[in-house]
């Protein structure tokens, strides 16, 4: 009999690596024997953690930044201990976090052109956990909710417009904590533990919703080689893409509501392993070249964008590729989604292409916690002051942000005049020399 061969569009997708001055060159990846993929990407900045003497530091290079990256280029160094995990904002591409072993997690905002300097100071540093910090992640669709994961095995989310910590998933882990997910919509998470059980936890009520798994809905054999694997799903397509951390290969499967469920596409396999992978986001894509998928693949010493085609011979725009995908447009705000409410993701088409638009600026207003009022999630009853107290408490708070951004604004004013009398003495000596 003759074998009939499933019929997808995605069955031929194909991997390609760019061009070697299309690459990220000389650059220290983290040494860190840490399970994070070490790098994060979105339509305008790729960030990848790299080795640094005396605490933690990350590098941020716009796109078109590539070829040889200087050693003494700018970078993100504020922590005190290495850094192990790094995510970008989804609301906002000049805003990233990041977890480090100093047990703080530091949320920073960065140039719309990137740095020109290097940046100690985040915008506000969260401190709650009491072991190092090894994963960060940003809810989906509510604007400044940020989850953090420690090894102290305690969950945190927090609200980064006010600096708080207000849910805190204590006593649900009893060892260590591998990876966290949100859901599409942010209203559940899922977590993979060292107690090899996966969880899937709803963080508001604070409950574990699933926890035995009896059995798989499909069970796919991979390799036998112990190395960590980074997973990254797109649910516009429904393909997940399979990358071992010193492997040297990318395997990709449709996911099908029917049995089985799962299946094989193909493998991108190149000759060098991965210490870390980025991912970047649909519409970071090239429409006009078909291409599905980008990943940026960390080597000891640099970082290698590959492509994810889907071979096409028409140049018009693909409607079956291009399922309206998540924009940058926050759902909900930060306190409705603590409130409960729950958004799906606000949808773009990709059609004329993404064109980044204009980032407001992350501002942190720190409420004074002796004006918080007790809610559900906080699991510590707070003191209550006279609200005299507080108000003048939060007018000084207010006086003072306003004080900073000035002087911020006069240092940004001046760097500026600084730069352009620095182009015009070149342009003099050009000159001269000419």
């Amino acid at each position: 009999m003759r074998r009939v061969v499933r019929q997808s569009k995605f069955r031929h997708v194909f991997g390609q690596a760019v061009k070697n001055d299309q690459c990220y060159d000389d650059i220290r990846v983290s040494r860190v024997t840490w399970d994070s993929s070490f790098c994060a990407v979105n339509p305008r900045f790729v960030a990848i953690i790299i080795e640094a003497s005396g605490g933690g530091a990350f590098l941020v290079l716009p796109l078109h930044k590539t070829g040889r990256i200087d050693k003494s280029y700018p970078t993100v160094c504020g922590h005190t201990g290495p850094v192990l995990d790094i995510d970008w904002c989804p609301h906002n591409d000049q805003v990233i976090a990041s977890g480090s072993e100093d047990c703080t997690v530091m949320v920073w905002q960065i140039p719309e052109n990137g740095l020109t300097l290097s940046l100690t100071e985040p915008v506000v540093i969260l401190e709650g956990h009491s072991k190092r910090v090894g994963i960060v992640a940003w809810h989906p669709t509510a604007r400044n909710v940020l989850l953090s994961a420690g090894c102290d095995n305690a969950i945190i989310i927090w609200n980064v417009g006010t600096g708080e910590a207000l849910i805190n998933l204590d006593d649900m882990h009893s060892d260590m904590i591998y990876n966290v997910s949100w859901n599409r919509n942010g209203s559940l998470i899922c977590t993979a533990s060292k107690d090899k059980k996966v969880r899937v936890i709803d963080p508001r009520k604070q409950e574990i919703i699933a926890k035995t798994m009896e059995e798989p809905i499909a069970l796919h054999e991979m390799d036998t080689s112990n190395g960590v694997l980074l997973p990254f799903y797109d649910p516009d397509t429904s393909i997940i893409y399979l990358c071992g951390k010193g492997d040297s290969s990318i395997r990709y499967f449709e996911i099908t509501d029917e049995s089985p469920y799962v299946h094989y596409l193909n493998t991108f396999s190149s000759k060098e392993p991965q210490r870390g992978m980025g991912y970047m986001p649909k519409r970071g894509l090239d429409v006009n070249k078909c291409e599905i998928a980008r990943f940026f693949k960390l080597h000891e010493r640099k970082c290698e964008p590959i492509i994810m085609t889907v071979p096409r011979k028409s140049d018009l725009f693909q409607d079956d590729l291009y399922p309206d995908t998540a924009g940058p447009e926050a759902a909900l705000e930060a306190e409705e989604w603590f409130e409960g409410r729950n958004a799906d993701p606000i949808l773009i088409s990709l059609k004329h292409g993404y064109i980044p638009g204009k980032n407001r600026d992350l501002k942190v207003v720190k409420k004074n916690i002796l004006d918080s009022k007790p809610t559900a999630n906080k699991k510590c009853d707070l003191i209550s002051v006279p609200k005299k107290t507080a108000d003048m408490a939060g007018v000084q708070n207010e006086a003072k942000l306003d004080e900073i951004l000035k002087e911020i604004k006069s240092i940004k004013d001046t760097i500026c005049n600084q730069d352009e009398r620095i182009s015009k003495l070149e342009q003099q000596m050009a000159k001269i020399a000419a």
